[in-house]
């Protein structure tokens, strides 16, 4: 289901709010560094560009593996590139190349979807743990039976 409307189920990454939120997320950042100087080009521009790009990119692929586990860890990176665009923006900040009020609706946003990428790896990984309780209790032999007593 997609996160948020309970009737759709989901077919696609496009289908999650992590993914659009990661999408916007991205197209922030860009608004945000064409005001930056010339000489920011190759520098924190370009890595505060990379970095916003990375989580909705991160979502996607994680999104279109075949196991849970591949799964949780492109969405971790996702959430680390989080805490890096946060990072960077306080730098940006710090430099004067931004204001407080140009990113704070920003700020909030990484915020929110860190909150979702965390909520949603919590999921992953009860399911994860759920299956492998499963086969346990399907691989269960009899007491006292051994695999040679067949």
């Amino acid at each position: 289901m997609t996160e948020g409307n309970k009737s759709k189920p989901i077919t696609s990454f496009k289908d999650l709010v992590i993914w659009k939120t990661g999408k916007e997320l991205a197209a922030d950042i860009y608004r945000i560094t064409q005001s930056f100087p010339q000489e920011e080009r190759f520098g924190l521009t370009d890595q505060m560009r990379r970095t916003s790009v990375s989580i909705p990119s991160n979502i996607a692929e994680g999104f279109n593996r075949k196991y849970s586990t591949d799964y949780k860890k492109f969405l971790y990176m996702a959430l680390g590139f989080c805490g890096e665009l946060d990072t960077q923006l306080e730098i940006a900040l710090m430099l004067r190349l931004t204001n407080p009020a140009q990113i704070q609706k920003v700020v909030e946003k990484i915020s929110h979807e860190s909150g979702m990428l965390r909520k949603l790896l919590e999921k992953i990984e009860a399911s994860i743990k759920e299956r492998k309780g499963l086969k346990q209790k399907t691989s269960f032999e009899a007491p006292g039976a051994s695999p040679d007593q067949t």
